[in-house]
């Protein structure tokens, strides 16, 4: 049994503090190990990332592709059977939103898992398989708007 004043790191795993500049016989002087001269040795000599030193960067000479339609994309909520036969006998987009399930707003059933009970099921869309489960159980699959 240890106690939580006797832990200690790893070891290897911690070391001490590069100290450069510190004189020749430190191995870190004189250049504080950044080579001569060049735009690493200044002072805030960094470059940003993607920066080649003004040639073309990579990411734009090489071409543009794809197309994006994330501004104009219809979004759903995607709900399987096995979610809708633990919500009741009737489930909408109101009762979903109620139950804090819905963030889209619009609502796609999905046929997987299976209903043993007849519910009533309204929503935007329906996969052909859900749509199909839903009715073989007596239930109703009614399309909005």
């Amino acid at each position: 049994m240890s106690l939580l004043s006797s832990l200690r790191p790893k070891w290897g795993a911690t070391g001490y503090r590069k100290r450069v500049g510190r004189g020749t016989g430190s191995g870190l002087g004189g250049t504080a190990g950044k080579g001569h001269k060049g735009q690493k040795a200044r002072a805030g000599g960094r470059v940003r990332w993607g920066f080649e030193g003004g040639q073309t960067p990579l990411m734009r000479r090489l071409p543009k592709f794809g197309f994006s339609n994330v501004a104009f994309e219809t979004r759903y909520d995607v709900f399987n059977l096995s979610q809708l036969a633990k919500m009741g006998k009737e489930v909408s987009p109101e009762t979903l939103e109620a139950a804090g399930l819905l963030r889209a707003g619009r609502v796609k059933i999905l046929g997987n898992g299976e209903l043993k009970t007849a519910i009533t099921v309204r929503a935007h869309k329906f996969s052909a398989a859900a749509k199909a489960a839903i009715e073989k159980a007596g239930g109703k699959a009614e399309v909005i708007g």
